[in-house]
């Protein structure tokens, strides 16, 4: 699979159906790494693929082998300040400290991304700062390895202070990951709300574009979809000079193109911007009277946050009893007590008498994110629903 990928990662869509394929066959797609990846795609000692750094943009051949060349010549770097000091500044500029930065090359080192855009009192990000580090200490490394009576242990230059700095909105980071890599790799934006998408919505965004079915549509009563507003294109009508707009939105499953005309578009176009997470209920119905050609009505539009904060009221998780252990409740509630939300948890348990127990945390809410869904996915005896 990691050969194949290798000679598709310049076709994204290709990529992203490889990736969906190995999920389906649970192994791990994983982000580039600059102790793991290889030129190309590769497979870890876990048996995950790793994204290759050449695939990097801003990266090139010469900064993915020099990197490799070196790992593989001295072994892992331990820390970003011994990538610094080890890897060839010839090969690898600040372009290449940029792009593995934001891609997540550099995450296996404990820092945020962020913290390498972070400014110290002097102005000066900390991602120049490194590389200013790493050219400091390679010269007088050489200085002293050439010198009569140097030696390697001699070299002595300060390391950067990693300046504080605000998290990133994980929007943010994930749209800077994937101007680089292409797609999402290490999470998703809309993660946090695949309960909704996939519990709250009848229909996906690929369902509502050009070419779509309306007359299919208009069968039902209502229509709701979600996801991630891509792009937003606004146009004047050569006839009229009215604005409209079309709004290309994007879910879990493929991406929709709404089209918004007249009133429509100066009621909705203030609450769809680029990178906002919306819920939006419409219905399809003849363009006009008597017509066989039918339009998408957008009634109303939320936002993903809203309605998971005020719809998602209770969160039932249900199980057999006969398979709870220890580790499992362990598991349990440590992803609980590390996702505390307004949504309230309810457990079931059934019994070997098919009766049923059930427990009610009424101490905290949940937050419901992709996380806790993917545990109780991975557990055979255990489901979920929603109220």
């Amino acid at each position: 699979m990691a050969a194949l990928m290798t000679r598709r990662f310049s076709q994204i869509t290709e990529i992203t159906k490889l990736m969906e394929e190995c999920k389906s066959l649970k192994i791990l797609t994983l982000g580039p790494d600059v102790n793991e990846s290889q030129m190309e795609f590769g497979v870890n000692k876990k048996g995950e693929i790793r994204f290759g750094l050449s695939a990097i943009k801003g990266m090139g051949t010469g900064a993915a082998m020099a990197i490799v060349n070196e790992r593989d010549k001295n072994g892992p770097y331990k820390s970003i300040f011994d990538f610094a000091e080890r890897i060839d500044l010839s090969n690898v500029n600040r372009k290449a400290f940029e792009s593995l930065a934001y891609s997540g090359g550099f995450d296996s080192f404990g820092l945020q991304r962020e913290e390498f855009f972070g400014v110290n009192a002097k102005g000066v990000t900390f991602l120049d700062s490194l590389v200013r580090y790493a050219q400091l200490f390679q010269q007088e490394k050489a200085q002293m390895q050439n010198s009569l009576f140097g030696g390697d242990d001699a070299v002595e230059i300060a390391q950067p202070v990693v300046p504080k700095t605000e998290r990133w909105p994980s929007i943010e980071k994930l749209n800077r990951e994937r101007e680089l890599v292409g797609i999402y790799l290490s999470a998703h934006p809309l993660d946090d709300y695949s309960v909704i998408l996939n519990n709250l919505c009848n229909t996906h965004v690929e369902e509502i574009g050009r070419g779509a079915d309306l007359e299919e549509l208009s069968k039902r009563e209502e229509i709701t979809f979600g996801g991630i507003i891509t792009a937003v294109n606004e146009r004047f009508s050569q006839k009229t000079g009215k604005p409209f707009g079309f709004v290309t939105i994007e879910d879990f499953e493929g991406s929709g193109e709404l089209a918004l005309f007249g009133d429509d578009w100066a009621r909705w176009n203030g609450v769809m911007k680029e990178n906002y997470t919306i819920y939006v209920t419409a219905k399809c119905q003849p363009r006009y009277r008597n017509s066989n050609i039918y339009e998408l009505k957008v009634l109303k539009v939320e936002q993903l946050y809203d309605v998971k904060e005020h719809r998602l009221e209770r969160f039932t998780i249900s199980m057999d009893a006969s398979s709870v252990n220890d580790q499992m409740v362990s598991d349990l509630v440590t992803l609980v007590d590390g996702n505390e939300g307004t949504t309230q948890l309810c457990i079931e348990l059934y019994t070997a008498d098919q009766s049923l127990v059930t427990l009610y945390s009424l101490s905290k809410g949940v937050n419901v994110d992709r996380t806790l869904l993917d545990f109780i996915a991975k557990e055979e005896n255990m489901d979920y629903r929603i109220n």
